[in-house]
């Protein structure tokens, strides 16, 4: 590897290791090399506001690592993915699951396709849609965002692509949302009975998916 390939090749193990992720070789180094695509791509196109690879590695891969632990499911709908944040990441780390990254920017969703056929990603579908014009084939297991700017958000633009899987939400119950753990400003599937309370994220991300807040 050139020196700023093996920078960042050691600064993606060492930020997983910090979360007790233990990558794999292929996992590090395809994570690399879409860090090195997105900063290639973004010095022409505005992909994403953060220019400096190694800042990526931090603001971006290591972010999208801290869900890791908490994706459920064999289909994930990652929704407004931008240049594949969290998605592509977790594409490369569960390799045996399903995932539809969702982006209405032509760029973004361009360049996620560059990267699915780079990285030889085969589970990974792109998506160019805005969420409110979006056709599931079938629903998904789980969903992630960076996107929405609250929980109730999330809820309201994603509800009718989540598959309960066995989870039961009463129907009629006020405030009941068949809705998705915060962590790290990203979201996976937890039943949330009652109003949505106000949570730090490190209290959502030491929850255990599938419990229940009051």
């Amino acid at each position: 590897m050139a020196d700023g390939s093996t920078t960042i090749h050691t600064a993606i193990i060492q930020g997983a290791k910090a979360l007790a992720i233990e990558l794999s070789g292929q996992q590090a180094d395809l994570l690399t090399r879409y860090v090195l695509l997105l900063a290639k791509w973004n010095k022409a196109y505005n992909l994403t506001a953060v220019r400096d690879p190694e800042e990526m590695v931090s603001r971006h891969i290591i972010d999208s690592l801290s869900i890791v632990p908490h994706v459920t499911g064999d289909s994930v709908l990652d929704v407004g993915s931008g240049p594949g944040l969290p998605g592509i990441v977790l594409a490369i780390m569960y390799p045996g699951k399903k995932f539809t990254t969702l982006d209405s920017n032509g760029k973004k969703t361009r360049f996620m396709l560059q990267a699915k056929m780079d990285l030889q990603l085969a589970n990974l579908d792109v998506a160019n849609a805005r969420v409110e014009s979006f056709k599931a084939q079938v629903p998904f297991d789980a969903i992630t965002s960076r996107a929405f700017s609250s929980l109730v958000n999330m809820v309201d633009g994603t509800k009718h692509f989540y598959k309960a899987a066995g989870r039961e939400v009463p129907e009629g119950l006020p405030g009941s949302h068949p809705a998705l753990l915060s962590c790290s400003d990203m979201l996976v599937p937890i039943n949330i009975m009652g109003s949505l309370p106000a949570k730090s994220y490190q209290d959502f991300c030491s929850m255990k998916p599938g419990s229940t807040l009051a």
